[in-house]
């Protein structure tokens, strides 16, 4: 059978033109029906997008049980409900002096956005609002301290001198580079160690140089929940030992004042015999192989008494067994503008200097500078 006969109809039953007209027809139909139905396409206009923004946040966890520091973790997510969402950007540890860790997360906060202001779970996250944290390790709360567009807690680098007294088997453990670090996070690093005799043989006084990661806030640098300042008690704690020392200085891991050397008297009166015998000239007080002092010239002679006889009488006599001890020693000093410091105490006429000197430990008194 042909296609198209000598009349032109199509397999002689249809003419062509008619059967283009139906064709156009079933198009035109088709077309609107795809337009009406078009709202069950799973794609969305973006006329259909929501209207969602996002800002970051400090949360304030407070002190918090090592369980739930190991697991705390920048991208931890968490979402109350709807459009909200929180990830967890940062993950800021601090010490504290009863050996626990507070934790500061900085987050980013999704939400839908109104004329007025962002919203996150229902409300915007003003200062003091308290937000949850809840994951598949962890439930906790902290408080809104603080937002803005940055994804972590600001810290600075801070390098302190501090100083303590410590039993003198601590004191021996303490040594350059030593770090302190909370889950893996180096909080304070050990530049620099000085360690001094005192009066009682079982203790050390020590001064460190330490370099501290800090958090910056509005109101200065803080460490351990404390703004850093002289007289501030902060902790360092490594696996040989755990400290309490006092802020001397911020900004330096330096004392104050130049180094120099001076020469002075030192008395010690009314001496045992055999103290006053163990101590020669060449003895030496050392910190980490630095001298600090050195005896270079020692004289004996016998201590006085006064005696008073019955008639009110009053004698002047040589002590029977009794020694007085002087000392010419080099010490190791710094020039400030207070006057002279020694081991970080005040050197001048009158006060006690304390020498350790190895075998024996000595307390004396400056007679001159």
């Amino acid at each position: 059978m042909e296609i198209l006969d000598e009349k032109g109809r199509l397999f002689g039953a249809v003419n062509v033109v008619d059967a283009l007209v139906v064709l156009l027809v079933l198009a035109v139909v088709a077309a609107g029906a795809a337009l009406v139905l078009g709202g069950n396409d799973s794609t969305p206009d973006d006329s259909d997008e929501l209207d969602l923004a996002s800002t970051h946040a400090t949360l304030d966890m407070g002190t918090q049980p090592e369980y739930i520091v190991a697991q705390l973790n920048e991208g931890d997510t968490y979402s109350p409900g709807g459009n909200d969402n929180l990830t967890v950007t940062d993950v800021h540890l601090e010490p504290r002096s009863n050996g626990d860790a507070a934790a500061l997360l900085r987050v980013r906060l999704e939400g839908d956005a109104t004329s007025e202001s962002f919203q996150y779970d229902g409300a915007p996250p003003r200062l003091g609002r308290e937000l949850q944290v809840v994951t598949d390790q962890y439930q906790v709360s902290g408080v809104v301290t603080g937002t803005g567009e940055n994804d972590a807690v600001e810290t600075t680098e801070r390098q302190v001198l501090v100083e303590g007294t410590v039993h003198t088997d601590t004191a021996s453990e303490i040594r350059e580079g030593d770090t302190f670090t909370l889950r893996e996070r180096t909080v304070a690093t050990v530049e620099s160690v000085e360690v001094f005799g005192t009066d009682a043989p079982d203790r050390k006084r020590v001064r460190l140089g330490l370099t501290l990661n800090a958090r910056q806030t509005s109101e200065g640098a803080q460490f351990a929940g404390q703004r850093l300042a002289e007289g501030a008690e902060i902790p360092l704690r490594t696996d040989d030992y755990r400290l309490s020392l006092a802020v001397q200085r911020v900004g330096t891991t330096e004392p104050r004042g130049e180094p120099t050397t001076r020469t002075v008297t030192l008395q010690i009166e009314d001496v045992d015999p055999g103290l006053a015998t163990a101590i020669e000239a060449g003895m030496t007080e050392s910190v980490n192989d630095r001298t600090v002092a050195t005896l270079t010239d020692v004289e004996r002679e016998r201590s006085t008494v006064i005696l008073v006889s019955e008639d009110g009488d009053v004698y002047e006599r040589d002590h029977p067994r009794n020694l007085d001890v002087t000392m010419t020693a080099d010490l190791a000093v710094r020039e400030t503008g207070g006057g002279l410091k020694f081991k970080g105490e005040s050197l001048q006429y009158g006060s006690t200097v304390t020498l350790d000197l190895g075998s024996v430990t000595v307390e004396a008194t400056v007679a001159s500078l």
